[in-house]
């Protein structure tokens, strides 16, 4: 092979990944790589009209093979990142489909039942009942869940943010592990699930941190870490948490670099963090977070607000820990 050759393969395949998304740019990081080794250990020397001896030809046979050998498996692991990857987009794409249809379906009735209600000005004649005493309400829920509850009744939440590739139901059971490793409907995933811990209190904690993967595709919270960058943070700084119950939004207060301690470490644990019993509880974790921040939100809290963090992996120290922190807002 001619370097002329190389410099040609070369820039076709990047011309090639240009147009298409990350699966696609995996795999010509790859081509090129096979490339660039065929090159310098084969290609330059096959090119020469030199005399080869047994030992030289047996030499590059054996490079050969080790290519070939590289190449079916880095093309093997590429082909299977691929297809887990679609996979599990495939499956969200179903869960949002889900959602919508409830919601729409929802909307429709609502739009139904104003049709067939009689006008305002109408007066109906008053029924009489008879006085019971009052009883707690139980709460009703979203319309929108009701489906994908009754596919899985971990189901606890959903969490999206306008702008990202976040968008995804958010879970809760006993085994706080399960959801690292299992998708929505419960087959072992490297994926996972978005999830909170057994101990949260979705609907009345002063702070509930849900966990997720720090995928390279972007999925999950692979793309937490965009908010790095101070200008991202202020164009997408409005989360939507919306419980089974009620719709939420949160705003994002402090974004930070963090790990996981020994237990006897005595420092700051942002994962500790669940309820104030007292003022002095709340300080402590609202002037740490805003001591980390990595800059300034311009968000402020005060004791009686409650929070939302978001936590994944991150790698500038061992068992490392990237993490925003959003304040409700309403």
């Amino acid at each position: 092979m001619t370097g002329k050759k190389k410099d040609e393969i070369c820039l076709r395949v990047t011309g090639w990944a240009k147009r298409g998304g990350k699966p696609r740019r995996l795999l010509a990081i790859a081509a090129l790589f096979l490339v660039l080794a065929y090159y310098h250990g084969i290609g330059r020397h096959l090119a020469k009209k030199e005399r080869k001896t047994t030992g030289y030809i047996r030499r590059h046979r054996l490079i050969r093979a080790v290519l070939l050998i590289s190449m079916i498996l880095s093309l093997s692991l590429l082909v299977r990142e691929y297809y887990l990857s679609v996979r599990h987009a495939k499956e969200q794409e179903r869960l949002k489909e889900l959602l919508w249809v409830q919601e729409n379906l929802a909307a429709q009735v609502g739009e139904t039942l104003e049709d067939i209600m009689p006008p305002d000005d109408v007066k109906e004649e008053p029924e009489i009942k008879v006085s019971d005493p009052e009883l707690p309400k139980e709460p009703v829920m979203l319309a929108r869940f009701e489906k994908l509850y009754e596919e899985n009744k971990d189901l606890t939440a959903w969490i999206s943010i306008e702008g990202m590739v976040i968008d995804y139901p958010v879970m809760q059971c006993e085994d706080d592990e399960y959801y690292l490793h299992h998708d929505f409907y419960g087959k072992e995933d490297k994926y996972g699930c978005l999830y909170v811990r057994d101990r949260a209190d979705v609907e009345n904690g002063v702070n509930f941190i849900i966990y997720g993967h720090n995928m390279r595709d972007g999925s999950m919270f692979g793309d937490l870490d965009l908010y790095r960058d101070e200008n991202f943070c202020r164009e997408h700084s409005m989360i939507s948490f919306d419980t089974l119950y009620e719709e939420r939004v949160y705003e994002i207060i402090s974004v930070f670099r963090s790990q996981i301690y020994d237990s006897d470490d005595e420092v700051f644990k942002y994962y500790q963090f669940y309820e104030a019993d007292t003022e002095e509880d709340f300080d402590l974790f609202y002037e740490n977070i805003k001591e980390l921040s990595l800059y300034d939100t311009g968000v402020t809290a005060e004791f009686g607000d409650t929070f939302l963090t978001l936590s994944t992996c991150a790698y500038h120290v061992e068992d490392g820990r990237f993490v925003v922190v959003a304040k409700r807002c309403r």
